[in-house]
């Protein structure tokens, strides 16, 4: 029973880590893309930030579903201003939310929420190649 509430304890952490990091890359991804220097790659950025904010509902409704009560995220860092630097922050940031997501989904109980956050580990690692992408085409 109290190794079933620590993992409780730690997947509502993880969870509010989660649901701060979308929060803020929602956020992030707006400035970016209103730098973005054509409309393609705004569009892009644009989809992007709609998968996160898809991620932030899903963890949201599972911290829910947990806990009982709605997460209130923040935005855990600023975002740099520059179209470049914003990509490059992007890139980091991406890469290493695949590897917070697969951990969590490794440790997950249900099949749901493993389900949920390796598909977005997929997700944040797509996102990854494209600001890649979009660094590399600037150069």
């Amino acid at each position: 029973m109290f190794e079933r509430a620590t993992q409780d304890a730690q997947l509502i952490n993880d969870l509010m880590q989660a649901i701060n990091g979308e929060y803020s890359a929602i956020a992030c991804y707006r400035q970016i893309a209103k730098n973005a220097p054509s409309e393609k790659q705004r569009n892009r950025i644009l989809e992007i930030r709609k998968d996160e904010k898809r991620h932030l509902n899903i963890f949201s409704s599972i911290y829910t579903q947990l806990t009982g009560k709605r997460p209130e995220p923040k935005i855990l860092e600023a975002c740099p201003v520059s179209y470049k630097k914003g990509l490059e922050f992007a890139i980091e940031d991406e890469q290493n939310t695949v590897d917070f997501y697969n951990e969590i989904a490794d440790k997950a109980q249900t099949p749901y929420i493993r389900e949920q956050f390796l598909r977005a580990a997929r997700d944040e690692q797509n996102h990854a190649v494209w600001f890649l992408y979009f660094l590399t085409k600037r150069l």
